[in-house]
């Protein structure tokens, strides 16, 4: 468990780590305050978009929409492996999911089958919208895939959290497919290599 990063440590971690940052005007004060607690955070979710374009996925999950206001998360990646910041503090994007899963996050082991939705997630957990329409046929350039490991490298070594603190959507809530088109356990692992 930790407390969550200021405006200016995030920018400084994603910039240490090499990331391309793109700050979206008023991204520091951009949240959901009031409406939940941010906080102890304890890992990274990783999510696609199930859009393509990055400046209307910029605008989606900086605005939200009528069911779910945004922001939808706390950085938008794009095809080029540039990192739109749209929110910092607690941002709708997780949702609910499984305690036994956060559990295992915060202990740093094996994540177990994904079955409950009782535990809200957007309080523990960062959260990235990669550009990607989710079809399976959307390609993942490798600056984007550079980006999405630079992006959970920096979170995890500003808290000292392993790659095990980097779970996808699908890991998360039931009913989730996010993200479609890489394995988790393939990301974690180059997280793992780059945090050495």
């Amino acid at each position: 468990m930790a407390p969550p990063m200021s405006a200016n440590e995030f920018l400084a971690a994603l910039r240490r780590e090499g990331a391309t940052v793109v700050e979206v005007d008023g991204w520091r004060h951009h949240n959901r305050a009031g409406h939940g607690p941010w906080g102890p955070v304890n890992g990274v979710m990783i999510h696609h978009s199930a859009t393509s374009g990055t400046d209307s996925t910029v605008r989606l999950c900086w605005n939200g929409y009528d069911e779910l206001p945004g922001p939808l998360c706390h950085g938008v990646i794009a095809k080029d492996g540039a990192i739109h910041l749209v929110g910092c503090g607690r941002a709708n994007h997780a949702g609910g999911g499984d305690g036994d899963v956060l559990k295992a996050v915060i202990a740093e082991k094996r994540l177990p089958p994904v079955r409950w939705a009782d535990t809200d997630g957007n309080v523990h957990f960062y959260g990235f919208e990669c550009v990607n329409r989710g079809d399976g046929e959307d390609p993942w350039p490798q600056d984007q895939l550079l980006a999405i490991e630079q992006v959970a490298a920096a979170i995890c070594r500003h808290h000292g959290w392993t790659e095990r603190s980097v779970i996808g959507h699908l890991e998360w809530r039931p009913g989730k497919s996010d993200p479609v088109g890489f394995s988790m356990e393939w990301l974690r692992e180059r997280v793992r290599e780059r945090l050495k």
